[in-house]
């Protein structure tokens, strides 16, 4: 991992000021997630007005837990047998401008540790972010963004993989499946 850690944070569990929560409606982002990265994304608005503390955050890679309400057409839809219609996923996402891309608008775009069969535009998603990966980073090659990318994946998937991550041991972890 070219001297990257395997895990970002203590073991006891986010410290301070995560995690921090953030919801909305899936949108469209620029469309190069699965297409161009075979990373696919789902994107959030960034709305400072929604999300207070989005417009101060480094811009960067960050991890923690999404939840999702599929809608009941979608083949992975929460069976009605469970308790909440959010299922939750470990998460990693980026905030911020994306400079390999030279975006001029900020965005936030996350990747589901999971693998899903079909999009899921306009499904409420929530986000309990965790921790904090590295900050954003120009890069020489699109093969170079996307082995970081990788990594970051890793890093989250390892960092959440201790009893103190788990999203029901984190404050505001039961948000993730309270109904809308």
């Amino acid at each position: 991992m070219s001297g990257r850690p395997a895990v970002v944070g203590a073991d006891a569990g986010p410290e301070a000021p995560y995690p921090l929560q953030m919801e909305g409606k899936v949108i469209s982002g620029f469309g190069r997630g699965s297409k161009e990265l075979g990373i696919p994304t789902a994107n959030l608005p960034v709305d400072a007005a929604v999300t207070p503390w989005i417009g101060e955050i480094t811009s960067g890679v960050y991890f923690g837990y999404a939840s999702l309400a599929l809608p009941a057409s979608h083949p992975q839809h929460a069976p009605s047998s469970s308790s909440s219609s959010f299922s939750v996923f470990p998460m990693v996402m980026s905030i911020g401008y994306n400079p390999f891309y030279k975006n001029t608008v900020r965005s936030a775009e996350v990747h589901v540790l999971h693998q899903f069969s079909q999009d899921f535009y306009d499904a409420h998603m929530r986000l309990l972010i965790a921790g904090f990966i590295r900050e954003e980073k120009d890069y020489k090659s699109l093969e170079a963004l996307v082995e970081d990318i990788n990594t970051d994946c890793d890093v989250a998937r390892k960092s959440l993989d201790r009893e103190g991550w788990r999203h029901a041991a984190l404050k505001g972890g039961e948000w993730l499946t309270k109904e809308l």
